[in-house]
Protein backbone atom coordinates (compact mmCIF):
# COMPACT_ATOMS: atom_id res chain seq x y z
CA UNK A 1 0.00 0.00 0.00
CA UNK A 2 2.82 2.45 0.89
CA UNK A 3 4.39 1.49 -2.16
CA UNK A 4 0.93 2.38 -4.39
CA UNK A 5 0.94 5.83 -2.87
CA UNK A 6 4.39 6.80 -3.48
CA UNK A 7 4.92 8.80 -7.15
CA UNK A 8 8.54 6.55 -7.63
CA UNK A 9 10.52 3.71 -5.89
CA UNK A 10 10.96 4.21 -2.28
CA UNK A 11 14.05 2.49 -0.26
CA UNK A 12 13.98 -0.26 1.90
CA UNK A 13 15.28 2.03 4.68
CA UNK A 14 12.09 4.93 4.22
CA UNK A 15 9.37 1.92 4.42
CA UNK A 16 10.92 0.40 7.62
CA UNK A 17 10.47 4.52 9.11
CA UNK A 18 7.33 5.00 8.03
CA UNK A 19 5.81 1.32 8.75
CA UNK A 20 7.93 1.81 12.14
CA UNK A 21 9.08 -1.75 11.37
CA UNK A 22 12.92 -3.42 11.87
CA UNK A 23 14.93 -3.05 8.46
CA UNK A 24 14.79 -6.92 8.60
CA UNK A 25 11.29 -7.26 9.01
CA UNK A 26 10.99 -4.89 5.54
CA UNK A 27 13.65 -6.58 3.94
CA UNK A 28 12.37 -10.05 4.02
CA UNK A 29 8.46 -8.85 3.20
CA UNK A 30 10.21 -7.16 0.41
CA UNK A 31 12.11 -9.84 -0.58
CA UNK A 32 8.88 -12.45 -0.85
CA UNK A 33 7.13 -9.68 -2.64
CA UNK A 34 9.64 -9.79 -5.20
CA UNK A 35 10.03 -13.40 -5.48
CA UNK A 36 5.98 -13.46 -6.06
CA UNK A 37 6.17 -10.53 -8.50
CA UNK A 38 4.65 -7.93 -6.63
CA UNK A 39 7.63 -5.73 -6.27
CA UNK A 40 10.77 -5.46 -8.48
CA UNK A 41 13.72 -4.09 -6.90
CA UNK A 42 15.64 -1.19 -8.96
CA UNK A 43 19.28 -1.71 -8.98
CA UNK A 44 20.41 1.62 -9.95
CA UNK A 45 18.06 3.74 -7.32
CA UNK A 46 18.21 0.78 -4.59
CA UNK A 47 14.66 1.15 -4.35
CA UNK A 48 11.81 -0.68 -4.55
CA UNK A 49 8.22 -0.14 -6.91
CA UNK A 50 5.56 -2.44 -7.60
CA UNK A 51 5.75 -5.23 -10.11
CA UNK A 52 4.03 -6.70 -12.70
CA UNK A 53 1.74 -8.59 -10.76
CA UNK A 54 0.45 -5.17 -8.97
CA UNK A 55 -0.23 -4.21 -12.62
CA UNK A 56 -3.17 -7.32 -12.75
CA UNK A 57 -4.72 -6.34 -9.80
CA UNK A 58 -4.66 -2.17 -9.54
CA UNK A 59 -3.92 1.07 -11.80
CA UNK A 60 -1.33 1.70 -9.03
CA UNK A 61 1.23 0.48 -11.17
CA UNK A 62 0.49 2.96 -14.24
CA UNK A 63 1.53 5.90 -11.89
CA UNK A 64 4.88 4.24 -11.01
CA UNK A 65 5.62 3.00 -14.15
CA UNK A 66 8.42 0.43 -13.06
CA UNK A 67 8.12 -1.45 -16.35
CA UNK A 68 9.67 1.60 -18.21
CA UNK A 69 11.89 2.58 -15.55
CA UNK A 70 13.61 -0.78 -16.07
CA UNK A 71 13.48 -1.09 -20.00
CA UNK A 72 14.65 2.58 -20.65
CA UNK A 73 17.84 1.60 -20.32
CA UNK A 74 17.98 -1.47 -22.10
CA UNK A 75 16.07 0.37 -25.12
CA UNK A 76 18.93 3.08 -24.84
CA UNK A 77 21.51 0.40 -25.36
CA UNK A 78 19.19 -1.59 -27.92
CA UNK A 79 18.60 1.70 -30.22
CA UNK A 80 22.62 2.56 -29.73
CA UNK A 81 23.35 -1.06 -30.92
CA UNK A 82 21.06 -1.07 -33.65
CA UNK A 83 21.19 2.32 -35.00
CA UNK A 84 16.86 2.48 -35.02
CA UNK A 85 14.27 3.27 -33.46
CA UNK A 86 12.84 0.32 -30.86
CA UNK A 87 10.13 0.47 -28.75
CA UNK A 88 8.57 -0.86 -25.34
CA UNK A 89 4.87 -2.08 -25.61
CA UNK A 90 2.19 -3.86 -24.21
CA UNK A 91 -1.10 -5.89 -25.01
CA UNK A 92 -4.47 -3.59 -24.25
CA UNK A 93 -7.26 -5.80 -25.38
CA UNK A 94 -6.53 -6.49 -29.33
CA UNK A 95 -4.24 -3.42 -29.48
CA UNK A 96 -0.37 -2.51 -28.64
CA UNK A 97 -0.29 0.65 -26.52
CA UNK A 98 3.41 2.39 -26.86
CA UNK A 99 4.94 3.26 -23.29
CA UNK A 100 8.43 3.82 -24.35
CA UNK A 101 10.60 4.91 -27.38
CA UNK A 102 14.16 5.41 -28.09
CA UNK A 103 15.90 6.64 -31.13
CA UNK A 104 19.88 6.52 -31.94
CA UNK A 105 21.32 9.98 -31.71
CA UNK A 106 22.62 9.67 -35.49
CA UNK A 107 22.37 7.96 -38.72
CA UNK A 108 19.85 7.10 -41.37
CA UNK A 109 17.53 5.29 -39.25
CA UNK A 110 17.18 8.55 -36.85
CA UNK A 111 15.59 10.73 -39.58
CA UNK A 112 12.36 7.76 -39.89
CA UNK A 113 9.20 8.82 -39.28
CA UNK A 114 7.36 6.34 -37.00
CA UNK A 115 3.75 6.80 -35.86
CA UNK A 116 4.71 4.71 -32.92
CA UNK A 117 5.02 7.74 -30.49
CA UNK A 118 4.33 7.21 -26.82
CA UNK A 119 0.39 5.96 -26.35
CA UNK A 120 -0.11 5.36 -29.78
CA UNK A 121 -2.24 2.56 -30.11
CA UNK A 122 -2.05 0.34 -32.55
CA UNK A 123 -4.07 -3.30 -34.18
CA UNK A 124 -2.17 -5.80 -31.82
CA UNK A 125 -2.05 -8.21 -34.95
CA UNK A 126 -0.50 -5.96 -37.31
CA UNK A 127 2.70 -4.78 -35.31
CA UNK A 128 5.25 -6.70 -34.64
CA UNK A 129 4.80 -5.62 -30.69
CA UNK A 130 1.52 -7.25 -30.54
CA UNK A 131 2.41 -10.48 -32.53
CA UNK A 132 5.21 -11.30 -30.10
CA UNK A 133 3.20 -11.06 -27.20
CA UNK A 134 -0.24 -12.94 -28.90
CA UNK A 135 2.48 -15.67 -30.05
CA UNK A 136 3.00 -16.52 -26.72
CA UNK A 137 -0.40 -16.47 -25.26
CA UNK A 138 -2.48 -19.40 -24.85
CA UNK A 139 -4.92 -19.99 -28.11
CA UNK A 140 -8.20 -19.72 -26.19
CA UNK A 141 -7.16 -16.12 -25.47
CA UNK A 142 -6.33 -15.09 -28.80
CA UNK A 143 -9.36 -16.57 -30.07
CA UNK A 144 -11.25 -14.55 -27.63
CA UNK A 145 -9.43 -11.35 -28.62
CA UNK A 146 -10.13 -11.74 -32.39
CA UNK A 147 -13.80 -13.18 -31.87
CA UNK A 148 -15.36 -11.56 -34.79
CA UNK A 149 -14.42 -10.61 -38.49
CA UNK A 150 -14.43 -6.97 -37.55
CA UNK A 151 -11.38 -7.60 -35.53
CA UNK A 152 -8.65 -7.61 -38.10
CA UNK A 153 -8.57 -4.36 -39.01
CA UNK A 154 -6.22 -3.43 -42.09
CA UNK A 155 -4.32 -0.06 -42.36
CA UNK A 156 -1.98 -1.03 -45.58
CA UNK A 157 -4.87 -3.20 -47.49
CA UNK A 158 -2.29 -6.61 -46.04
CA UNK A 159 -2.10 -8.71 -43.00
CA UNK A 160 -4.16 -11.68 -41.63
CA UNK A 161 -8.09 -11.42 -42.29
CA UNK A 162 -8.75 -14.56 -40.58
CA UNK A 163 -8.19 -16.33 -37.56
CA UNK A 164 -6.71 -19.46 -39.05
CA UNK A 165 -4.25 -16.54 -41.35
CA UNK A 166 -3.34 -15.30 -37.15
CA UNK A 167 -2.63 -18.49 -35.89
CA UNK A 168 -0.39 -19.35 -39.04
CA UNK A 169 1.31 -15.92 -38.48
CA UNK A 170 1.45 -16.24 -34.67
CA UNK A 171 3.36 -20.02 -34.92
CA UNK A 172 5.60 -18.93 -36.88
CA UNK A 173 6.82 -16.37 -34.52
CA UNK A 174 6.36 -18.11 -31.82
CA UNK A 175 9.24 -21.44 -33.20
CA UNK A 176 11.66 -18.27 -33.91
CA UNK A 177 11.55 -16.59 -31.02
CA UNK A 178 10.55 -13.04 -32.44
CA UNK A 179 7.50 -11.58 -34.76
CA UNK A 180 7.54 -9.50 -37.72
CA UNK A 181 5.82 -7.59 -40.06
CA UNK A 182 6.55 -5.80 -43.00
CA UNK A 183 4.57 -2.96 -44.56
CA UNK A 184 2.05 -3.93 -42.11
CA UNK A 185 1.22 -0.78 -40.36
CA UNK A 186 3.23 1.82 -42.46
CA UNK A 187 4.06 0.90 -46.68
CA UNK A 188 8.15 0.70 -46.69
CA UNK A 189 8.74 -0.46 -43.24
CA UNK A 190 9.63 -3.13 -41.50
CA UNK A 191 9.51 -4.28 -37.54
CA UNK A 192 10.73 -7.31 -35.39
CA UNK A 193 9.63 -7.56 -32.02
CA UNK A 194 10.44 -10.25 -28.96
CA UNK A 195 8.39 -10.41 -25.77
CA UNK A 196 8.94 -10.16 -22.40
CA UNK A 197 7.70 -12.76 -19.33
CA UNK A 198 6.56 -12.15 -15.58
CA UNK A 199 7.14 -14.29 -12.82
CA UNK A 200 4.62 -16.85 -13.84
CA UNK A 201 6.03 -16.68 -17.82
CA UNK A 202 3.03 -14.66 -19.29
CA UNK A 203 3.70 -12.15 -21.79
CA UNK A 204 3.11 -8.72 -19.88
CA UNK A 205 5.26 -6.88 -22.89
CA UNK A 206 7.38 -6.80 -25.89
CA UNK A 207 10.21 -4.61 -27.22
CA UNK A 208 10.43 -4.33 -31.37
CA UNK A 209 12.52 -2.09 -33.63
CA UNK A 210 11.26 -0.54 -37.32
CA UNK A 211 13.20 0.13 -40.14
CA UNK A 212 13.46 0.67 -43.84
CA UNK A 213 12.77 -2.78 -45.90
CA UNK A 214 14.54 -1.66 -48.72
CA UNK A 215 18.08 -1.41 -46.90
CA UNK A 216 20.16 -5.14 -46.89
CA UNK A 217 21.16 -4.55 -43.39
CA UNK A 218 20.54 -5.24 -41.26
CA UNK A 219 18.76 -8.98 -41.45
CA UNK A 220 15.31 -10.14 -39.56
CA UNK A 221 17.07 -12.94 -38.21
CA UNK A 222 20.28 -10.88 -36.42
CA UNK A 223 17.60 -7.97 -35.25
CA UNK A 224 15.55 -10.92 -33.84
CA UNK A 225 18.37 -11.94 -31.68
CA UNK A 226 19.59 -8.63 -30.97
CA UNK A 227 16.10 -7.78 -29.00
CA UNK A 228 15.86 -11.53 -27.49
CA UNK A 229 18.76 -10.58 -25.49
CA UNK A 230 17.54 -7.21 -24.51
CA UNK A 231 13.97 -8.91 -23.48
CA UNK A 232 15.69 -11.81 -21.57
CA UNK A 233 17.23 -9.00 -19.60
CA UNK A 234 14.25 -6.67 -19.11
CA UNK A 235 12.32 -10.19 -18.07
CA UNK A 236 14.95 -10.96 -15.87
CA UNK A 237 14.78 -7.19 -14.04
CA UNK A 238 11.26 -7.66 -13.65
CA UNK A 239 11.87 -11.32 -11.67
CA UNK A 240 10.52 -12.94 -14.62
CA UNK A 241 10.99 -15.94 -16.92
CA UNK A 242 10.29 -17.42 -20.29
CA UNK A 243 7.63 -20.02 -20.30
CA UNK A 244 8.11 -23.80 -20.48
CA UNK A 245 8.17 -24.80 -24.31
CA UNK A 246 5.17 -26.00 -25.61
Amino acid sequence: MRLAQRPGPVQASALARDLDLPRSSVYHILSVLVERGFVVYMPGEQAYGLGVTSFEIGSAYLRHEPLERLAQPILHRLAMQLGQAVHLGILHGNETVYLLKERPTSGPAAEVSLITDIGVRLPAHLTANGRAILAALPDAQVKALYSRRGDFITRTGLGPRTLTELRRTLAEAHSRGWAEEVDLVTTGLRSVGTAVFDHNGRPVAALSTTWRKQLAYPEPEAVGQILLGGAERLTSHISGHAPTPR
